[in-house]
C-alpha cells in the first residue's frame, strides 16, 4: 500500500516535469526544464513513510540559474501559526526549520549542506512542527536521489 501511494505521489510530480530522473526506494528525482520565466530545476523528493497527515514532502532542490544547490524544503499541509517553528532531526543531529505558510526552510545555505550531509549518513529522518504534527522518513535511496538531481542539472542555466 505505501508503495501505491508513494508512486501516484510520484506520478503526478512526475506529470509536472518533463524528465524523470530515476525511483531509488522511498525516493524519487525528477528534472523541470526552463518554462516561461521559471528557472531550470532538478530535486530529490519524498513523501514521509510514517506519519505525515501535516507534512506533505520533502524536496532536495537545485536550480542552476540562481546558483542554488541542496535547498532543503519541506511543504505542509496547511499553513502553521506565525512564530511556529520546526526541527528537522538526524540521529543526534538537530535542525531548527523556518516555516513561513505551507513551507519549511533551513535557515540558510549552510544548514542546507549540513542537513544533506546528515541524510547521508543516517537511515531516518524525522521533523516535529512544534504541536503541529510529525513525520518520519526512511533514508534508504536518498543520497542516490540527491545525487541525481544534482547531476541533471549539473553545467546548465
Amino acid at each position: 500500500m505505501r508503495a501505491l501511494v508513494l508512486a501516484l505521489m510520484l506520478v503526478a510530480t512526475a506529470a509536472q516535469a518533463r524528465d524523470s530522473l530515476g525511483m531509488f526506494d522511498d525516493w524519487g528525482a525528477f528534472r523541470d526544464p526552463p518554462s516561461g520565466s521559471a528557472q531550470l530545476r532538478c530535486y530529490a523528493i519524498a513523501e514521509p513513510a510514517s506519519g505525515g497527515s501535516a507534512i506533505r514532502y520533502i524536496t532536495i532542490g537545485f536550480w542552476p540559474a540562481s546558483r542554488v544547490r541542496g535547498q532543503v524544503h519541506v511543504r505542509l499541509a496547511q499553513p502553521l501559526a506565525p512564530n511556529r517553528g520546526g526541527t528537522l532531526s538526524l540521529g543526534e543531529r538537530r535542525f531548527a526549520l523556518v516555516v513561513r505558510g505551507t513551507s519549511a526552510w533551513s535557515a540558510d545555505t549552510r544548514m542546507d549542506a549540513a542537513i544533506v550531509a546528515a541524510i547521508r549518513s543516517n537511515r531516518s529522518m524525522r521533523i516535529d512542527l512544534g504541536g503541529g504534527g510529525s513525520a518520519r522518513w526512511r533514508l534508504r535511496g536518498a543520497a542516490t536521489a540527491i545525487d541525481a538531481a544534482a547531476l541533471g542539472c549539473a553545467n546548465r542555466g
